[in-house]
């Protein structure tokens, strides 16, 4: 894989892991605006996963990359994702597969894991290049008010 730089979070924890990976997959996307898109169609998507905590784990991991993997490319990868009906929808189109639901729905899927972890660590942001002109950035919205 190409190493790439990605758009960095401004943030205040003591640590950052950053975690690249490839996921092949298909998808379509089900309604009429789509376009060529409707039909059922592939691509190599690069995915950058940013975790930021305070605290490490028993181990001396902010999160285990293996876990990261586990959770997005071990699911994902050579999968039509339309096919995940627990994530993505062909009723609701806040749950198409396109990319910006992709990188939402993985952000998602790694926040309710750090979830579980006693040393909290936060998922600041997915980036998922579906071609190599086109990308998007899932980031939470966060409450300015609270001091990380």
């Amino acid at each position: 894989m190409l190493q790439q730089i990605y758009p960095q979070v401004p943030h205040s924890y003591q640590y950052e892991l950053n975690k690249d990976m490839q996921i092949a997959a298909a998808h379509y996307i089900p309604t009429a605006s789509a376009g060529k898109c409707r039909q059922v169609h592939g691509h190599t998507y690069f995915i950058n996963v940013t975790v930021a905590g305070n605290e490490l784990d028993e181990s001396g991991f902010l999160v285990n990359f293996q876990v990261l993997k586990k959770l997005l490319h071990d699911k994902f990868d050579h999968t039509v994702l339309n096919d995940h009906k627990e994530v993505f929808s062909d009723e609701d189109s806040n749950h198409f597969p396109t990319t910006e639901v992709v990188a939402r729905k993985m952000w998602e899927a790694i926040e309710h894991h750090l979830q579980t972890l006693p040393n909290s660590p936060t998922c600041l942001q997915i980036f998922v290049r579906e071609t190599p002109t086109s990308y998007c950035i899932y980031r939470p919205k966060r409450d300015c008010s609270k001091n990380e």
